[in-house]
């Protein structure tokens, strides 16, 4: 057991030792950024799913007996919601990431990751079959070049870009339009949507709506933040999720998703379409919220989004600012290393609809109160 123990030890040494903790004050962690996990629609909807017979687990997976009406259903529903020509679900969105990564990109392909790419995008890659390059995060032109440069070393095979719509720990968006001109030529777009769904487009149906339904575009949407439930959606092009079906091993090993959650997505995408105001509320909390910090702390960066990393450095520094601002009530959390660059570590204020506006605008007066002088 020592290498284990010394291993806590310098990860405590360092500030980077991690623990569970309980949920306390005003939400501004989760990524349930339309509020739905606690709605009543959405209660309502397990209830009736639950009271009609349908079962809390699959029992099997997919291609045995785990394939529910219920799925089935949901999966036809979100493809034609986001407007792709097929949808397939998984138990989370990272091991739809994952699994999309180590299936698709064949051997000869070039899988071709943002540096800042979600850990399951960089574990995929580890494990899939593909050539790995990354490109300078949010760069497109480093990555026509490290392209051209596969290219005149004799390669041949399909390029695949994968990039997240909007990065979880930055909260910018990514260049799609420039970056689909580029697959266009050389091959694929893997758009992880995980936290644009529900957020952004209309009705919630992300950045990268305006692509969805070509034949080189596969999107990720999970059910886990926005949507209020758990689970993940890969769409794309009806032979792309075929193949998944056939030889994806960690959709065709896995128990399938719960039913109940495929009844919770659908009510989630019918509040997409009969709450409008949930995403005009959230726009206007992300709007008051950069408002309000780009006077009261005008040297910090801001994303732009609901996702708004407040970077400080040092992990010491980082995890004794966020006990102090959760000790005025407030559930910010610090992010560390692996998670984020070295140096980089930061605030990571999630803008939910669990907070009103005043909360938003009373976190801002809080931060300025407490930023350190570093």
């Amino acid at each position: 057991m020592t290498i284990y123990r010394r291993d806590l030890q310098g990860l405590a040494g360092d500030a980077r030792l991690r623990s569970l903790a309980e949920r306390r004050g005003i939400d501004f962690s989760s990524n349930d950024y339309l509020g739905l996990a606690q709605s009543n629609r959405m209660r309502a909807a397990v209830v009736r799913a639950l009271d009609a017979g349908v079962p809390v687990g699959a029992a099997g997976s997919r291609l045995l007996r785990g394939n529910t009406d219920q799925q089935a259903g949901f999966e036809d529903a979100a493809a034609r919601f986001f407007g792709a020509e097929a949808a397939l679900g998984f138990g989370g969105g990272y091991v739809a990431n994952f699994a999309v990564i180590t299936t698709l990109p064949q051997r000869g392909d070039l899988l071709l990751m943002d540096a800042l790419a979600h850990a399951s995008t960089h574990e995929g890659a580890r494990a899939g079959r593909a050539e790995v390059a990354s490109f300078r995060h949010g760069d497109v032109g480093h990555a026509e070049d490290v392209i051209t440069a596969w290219r005149r070393a004799g390669n041949t095979g399909a390029v695949w870009i994968a990039v997240e719509s909007l990065y979880s720990m930055d909260g910018d968006r990514a260049p799609l339009d420039d970056l689909m001109r580029l697959a266009d030529a050389h091959g694929f777009l893997l758009i992880d949507e995980a936290h644009a769904t529900g957020v952004f487009g209309p009705r919630g149906r992300g950045l990268a709506h305006h692509l969805e339904g070509r034949d080189n575009v596969v999107t990720l949407h999970t059910l886990g933040k926005a949507l209020g439930g758990s689970g993940a959606l890969i769409c794309g092009a009806r032979v792309l999720i075929d193949f998944l079906v056939n030889r994806c091993r960690p959709f065709i090993f896995a128990t399938a998703p719960s039913p109940l959650m495929a009844a919770a997505g659908l009510e989630a995408l019918a509040v997409l379409q009969d709450e409008p105001w949930r995403q005009a509320t959230l726009a206007g909390h992300v709007t008051a919220f950069h408002d309000q910090m780009a006077r009261r702390l005008p040297q910090v960066p801001l994303s732009g989004s609901q996702i708004v990393p407040l970077i400080v450095g040092p992990n010491a520094e980082t995890m004794a600012l966020a006990a102090q601002v959760q000790a005025r009530g407030f559930d910010v959390r610090g992010i560390r290393p692996p998670t984020v660059p070295e140096g980089t570590s930061r605030l990571r204020v999630s803008l939910t609809l669990n907070a009103t506006r005043a909360d938003v605008l009373r976190l801002a007066e809080t931060l300025e109160d407490l930023w350190p002088d570093l």
